[in-house]
This record gives C-alpha cells, structure tokens and sequence, in this order.
C-alpha cells in the first residue's frame, strides 16, 4: 500500500513539473523616463524566466523564436505599417524588420522599463528611425489612431489582461480595413487544474508531501478555476479568444492550440529558485522562504530537487495561436 501511495504521489508530482515552465499610455514615449526602475515585466524577462542562467536562456531564446516565426507566418502580404502590443524585449519587432526592412514598427508595452530597453536594442540594431515607442495598454491601445496599421501582433500579452473582449475591440479600431491581426497566447488554464488535483489529492490520500506541493502552486496561480474572482490567466480558454474576436468583428479567423512536450534540461537548485513561470508569479526560491517552514522547505527540497537537477521530466508548452483580418468595407 505504501509503495502504491508513493507511486501515486510521484505521479502526480510529474504532471505540476510539467505545468511549471509573460493603464498608463503617452502619446510617444519620453526620454526624460530614462531613470525609470525595473518592474515585475521587466525583471522577468531578465531574470525569472530562465533565473539568470545562460543555457536555460538559450533554450528559451529558440522557443521564443520559434513562437514568433509563427505569428509572423501568417502575413499575406508585405506591411508598410506594424504595432507590436506588449512588446517586451521586443522580440516580435525585431524578428518583423528581419524579414520586412522597410516595417515601420510602433512599439507598445506597460512597462516604462522594458520600452526603454526596446529602444536601447533598436538603436543597437540601426533601426529607431523606424520605430516609434509608446506606454499604452492593450485595453484601450489609446494613444494609437483609428485605421493606421497593416498588421497588429502581440505575444503573450493579452493573457495578462483583465478586458479580454476590450482588448479585441481596440485591435480592430487600430487596424487598416483589410488589415491582420496575429497572436500567440499561453494557455494557462491547465496549472489551475492541476491545482485543483493536488488539493483533492492531498486530502484523499491524507499526503504532507502533496499538501505542500499544492501551497507551492497556488502561490504561482493565484485563485483557482471555482473562485469568485478568478485569476485573469486562467479564465479564458482558446474558444473564448475566437469569440471574442468574432464579437469585436474580425473576420476569416483561424485559431490552432499547440501542445508541444519537451524533455526539461537539466537545471541547478539555485536557477529553479529563482525562476517563475510567468512575471506575476513569485519565485520558487521567494516562496519557499516566506511560506514555508524549515522543515516543510527540507521535504519539499528533498523530494523535489533531485528531479529538478537531472531533468527527469517532460515539459509542456500551451500556446494559442490566433488570427483574422479586418473586413475591407
């Protein structure tokens, strides 16, 4: 029976590794802001997403290409005009001006940070004459006129925002009639699942271990799929952004959800603790130092780290891919 249990629990331990792995707005963005201080969008991308750890980075750095290459394949026709929203470190832009040279690229994103870095890199790149960079959110993308861009692209971005359906309608204002919208999206509804089991699964089987494993993930996915409120990364579903795209009137839509398991590689004890899976989340290494005792933070370590450090595992990546084009008339 215990040896059963023990399985149970290692199973179930394999299935969250695997879902472990993204309102101000100005008209153009000021260079008075360059003493701007990092924030949670721009310390992620720095440091919490691959913990500061070189080979995880370039690990990352083909998926994210990859996830962009997508986006981009879709577009018929040469743009003269793009908006990236949520740029971040500018990935999208970047890799639109490789294969567009003569793009004009307005730069979007909330964080006054991330878009002085986009402008550092773009300068780097002998390419700021054609960009712009703009402080706008994707709600309202308010700054931005009516009917001025060919193409709208956004990576994981509208996952973090509160107004999906607003977010859709500001898209289809911005755009030229004919234009095309491109986005990639991260399901997360699947670690709100797994939350949910290892709440059911601690109480079933009476475990410590899954107890706090359970605390760990709910840390990082605040409020499961049940709750009044519920976490703005986890309650949408790819069907929900087609419709909501319909709704806000796009229209030869075309949505494809990509499920893509990897092996892990290998990673130290220091760069997992140091790791979210995504900017809102608190780090591994922050929660275990504020919501664990020692002694909970020796089993959870012990029954965690070996898995970690030898990659004994596989990992999924959810991606939502969706796009559609503006009606000419």
């Amino acid at each position: 029976m215990r040896e059963r249990e023990e399985l149970a629990v290692c199973g179930i331990f394999r299935l969250v590794l695997r879902c472990v792995p993204y309102p101000a707005y100005m008209n153009v963005f000021d260079d008075s802001l360059s003493l701007v201080v990092d924030d949670c969008w721009s310390n992620w991308l720095k440091h919490g997403r691959d913990g500061g750890n070189a080979i995880l980075r370039d690990h990352v750095a083909i998926q994210t290409k990859a996830f962009a290459e997508k986006v981009l394949s879709v577009v018929e026709h040469p743009p003269k005009t793009m908006l990236d929203i949520g740029s971040g470190d500018g990935l999208m832009a970047w890799a639109a001006l490789a294969l567009w040279p003569h793009l004009k690229v307005t730069i979007t994103d909330i964080s006054p940070a991330l878009l002085m870095q986009a402008k550092a890199e773009a300068t780097k790149r002998g390419v700021v004459s054609q960009c712009s960079f703009v402080l706008a959110n994707a709600e309202t993308l308010h700054s931005i006129a009516d009917d001025s861009q060919d193409l709208i692209v956004s990576r994981s971005t509208i996952a973090y925002v509160a107004d999906k359906p607003a977010a859709f309608n500001a898209v289809l204002r911005v755009l030229k009639p004919g234009g095309t919208m491109s986005i990639a999206e991260p399901f997360f509804r699947e670690q709100a699942h797994s939350a949910i089991l290892l709440k059911q699964a601690s109480k079933d089987m009476s475990s410590p271990l899954l107890a706090l494993l359970y605390r760990w993930k709910a840390a990082q996915f605040i409020e499961p799929l049940d709750a009044s409120q519920p976490n703005v990364l986890t309650n949408y579903t790819e069907q929900d952004l087609l419709s909501f795209a319909y709704q806000a009137g796009f229209h030869a839509l075309h949505l494809e959800l990509h499920l893509d398991e990897r092996q892990a590689p290998p990673r130290d004890w220091k760069t997992f603790c140091a790791m979210s899976p995504h900017p809102l989340a608190p780090s591994s290494g922050e929660i275990l130092a504020t919501r664990f005792s020692s002694k909970e933070r020796a089993m959870l370590e012990a029954a965690i780290r070996p898995n970690i450090e030898k990659g004994e595992f596989s990992m999924v990546s959810r991606m939502i891919y969706l796009h559609g084009r503006k009606p000419a008339h």
